[in-house]
């Protein structure tokens, strides 16, 4: 038995070198393993539903202020982000988890027309609430068009108001939101604007650096739980792509040093 036990002991530390050697590659798989852990607070967070609850309770009070003291011509609207912001779609992360892939077109439109996408907590009441003030909700999301159909039936299962053609304003030529926000700014007055990515807010953000991205947050921190409120989103961003300096493109092995790079570590010699 000690024999068998030392050549499999041998067998093991042989192994152990040639990957070594040869760099075992690191997948797709590897680096979705490393999701657990935001995923969990999604979706078993007390912590999670209670600030987004907080989030919605913020809106309602700065539309209330908005609506008591504007005097202006045009109607009022709200503008908000779809995924992360009313809508929950960590199941779609956690079936990420154990495979060698990650987002694609090809997994989330069935995702989309599946309609387990839940609504964020809290959302469903605010917007109907809006509408109950006069004030109407337009959708602004990077989902393209071609998944318009899934989305409208997913919105309009969950019970959310202003679900058509004129208040969904998904993806067409370019990722960047501030044409459709300027269709809405148009013909409405634009009294808050709700999302998960500094994108949903300002074109400033878009494909920038962390530091930039810091530096810009800092210029308006007043807007910040005001005109602009954020809900949170551990699992992906446009936050996650300051980490790889833009390029989406690198492999997960890249992805994961790069992660690793931009920890602040505390320093420690026992």
């Amino acid at each position: 038995m000690k024999k068998i036990n030392g050549k499999f002991k041998l067998a093991v530390m042989f192994l152990a070198t040639m990957g070594l050697l040869t760099g075992c590659a690191y997948t797709a798989k590897d680096l979705n393993e490393q999701s657990v852990l935001a995923i969990n607070w999604v979706q078993t967070s007390a912590e999670f539903r209670a600030i987004s609850y907080q989030s919605y309770n913020l809106a309602r009070m700065n539309l209330d202020s908005f609506l008591d003291s504007y005097s202006g011509s045009k109607p009022v609207a709200v503008v908000a982000d779809m995924d992360e912001t009313i809508t929950d779609n960590s199941a779609y992360q956690a079936f990420l988890v154990g495979n060698d892939f990650g987002y694609s077109s090809k997994t989330w439109g069935p995702w989309i027309a599946s309609g387990q996408a839940k609504a964020m907590p809290g959302a469903v009441e605010f917007f109907n609430y809006a509408k109950e003030r006069g004030v109407e909700t337009f959708y602004i999301s990077n989902t393209k068009m071609a998944f318009y159909e899934g989305v409208e039936k997913k919105l309009k299962n969950l019970d959310f108001p202003y679900v058509d053609k004129k208040h969904l304003l998904l993806r067409t030529e370019t990722n960047d939101k501030q044409p459709r926000r300027d269709i809405v700014a148009k013909d409405y007055e634009i009294a808050l604007l709700l999302g998960d990515n500094l994108n949903d807010f300002l074109s400033v953000f878009r494909k920038k650096s962390i530091n930039v991205r810091f530096a810009e947050t800092d210029k308006i921190k007043e807007m910040w739980g005001k005109k602009f409120i954020v809900f949170p989103n551990p699992q992906y961003g446009d936050w996650e792509g300051a980490i790889y300096n833009g390029n989406w493109g690198a492999t997960p092995a890249e992805k994961d040093k790069m992660r690793k790079d931009h920890l602040e570590r505390w320093d420690y010699q026992p």
